[in-house]
């Protein structure tokens, strides 16, 4: 059954993960750097297979660094969540106390669905970043949209079919849009828009940051609609997120990469359907606020090319926007801060759109 929270209880996931992150980090830091478990080959490549000549210019000093710099550290993340997830498991079930059976925030109803997605897609991610490591050049992009399609048709199919949703909020309290069998289709498009945004993990410290307010937010909004197990997961992953960017600024100890972000965004994805129609709020028609930089980051690719494709010439020196604005002269750390400062701003505007 899920359980009943207060606000201060909601926090302690979150301090847990934090905590349990920074002490698992320097086991999972040995083996990272032990197995040399980073890019063979450093720099990127365009989205139509050419050099990122920009790209490679503007980063010559970190091209090297991840040749030196493990990727994976996504680990820290959904291994601190799931630690916490465990360790508050069994003590509610080694003992009789009311105040430990209402932090473990394990329950069928909100978070078996959501904790099952972002582990598949942690996996997933790991699994890309290894052949990253092993110099294959990671999964194909197709494939790898492939497994988020699949999976996201598998979250909306439950949707669906085990909740009864086929229709989606509207912003400022009008009833919400019925989509009827297109619901399903409209999810996935969702979470591939959500996984795209992914590559604003391009750099140190800017994922971290972004993806905490975006989690931080949705625990808001999953409390105030009295999803209370679903808001102790937002604030658990939050916390992780936290222990990783501890470690993630510069110079960064790790990268989040593919192990990260595909999990992230996937779960983002869940948890925003979750507090829409079926939890009685508007999860749905905060997320382009909330997630507004993961949604200008695909903007600013999806322009890039098109402007590229049909005028013959760059919208922007480098997309995504993030990297632009490095080769406009901005130093990372700048656009780190200011990214930071503009996530914490939407997370709140969106809270407030999600529960006005």
């Amino acid at each position: 059954m899920p359980n009943t929270f207060t606000a201060p209880e909601i926090l302690i996931p979150a301090v847990s993960a934090f905590v349990i992150g920074i002490a698992i980090t320097p086991i999972v830091t040995h083996f990272l750097y032990t197995y040399e478990m980073w890019k063979q080959k450093g720099g990127k490549t365009a989205l139509d297979g050419s050099q990122a000549v920009e790209f490679n210019r503007l980063h010559g000093d970190r091209t090297g660094d991840e040749r030196s710099t493990p990727r994976l550290g996504g680990v820290i993340v959904w291994l601190s969540v799931l630690l916490t997830v465990a360790l508050y498991a069994l003590v509610a079930w080694g003992t009789n106390s009311t105040f430990w059976g209402n932090i473990s925030f394990i329950s069928r109803a909100q978070t078996w669905v959501p904790l099952a997605t972002f582990l598949l897609g942690s996996i997933v991610g790991a699994i890309d970043d290894f052949y990253e490591v092993l110099g294959r050049g990671g999964l194909r992009l197709r494939v790898r949209l492939g497994i988020v399609a699949v999976v996201s048709l598998l979250c909306a199919w439950w949707f669906y079919s085990k909740l009864g949703i086929s229709s989606v909020s509207l912003p400022l309290g009008t009833t919400p849009l019925e989509l009827g069998v297109l619901f399903v289709p409209f999810f996935v498009c969702v979470a591939l828009f959500m996984y795209a945004g992914g590559v604003i993990d391009g750099i140190d410290g800017l994922a971290g940051g972004v993806f905490t307010s975006m989690f931080l937010a949705y625990s808001g909004i999953a409390f105030y609609e009295h999803l209370f197990d679903l808001a102790a997961l937002c604030a658990a992953v939050a916390g992780g997120l936290l222990a990783f960017l501890w470690f993630n600024i510069p110079p960064a100890r790790f990268y989040l990469s593919e192990t990260g972000t595909m999990g992230l965004t996937l779960l983002l994805t869940v948890v925003a359907f979750l507090t829409d129609v079926h939890g009685g709020g508007r999860g749905v028609s905060a997320l382009p606020l909330v997630a507004f930089l993961l949604v200008v980051t695909v903007l600013s690719n999806i322009a890039q090319v098109i402007s590229k494709k049909f005028f013959g010439k760059k919208l922007l020196r480098i997309a995504p926007l993030h990297h632009h604005f490095e080769a406009i002269g901005w130093p990372s750390y700048k656009v780190t801060m200011r990214y930071w400062i503009v996530g914490i701003v939407c997370a709140i505007l969106g809270m407030v759109l999600a529960i006005a």
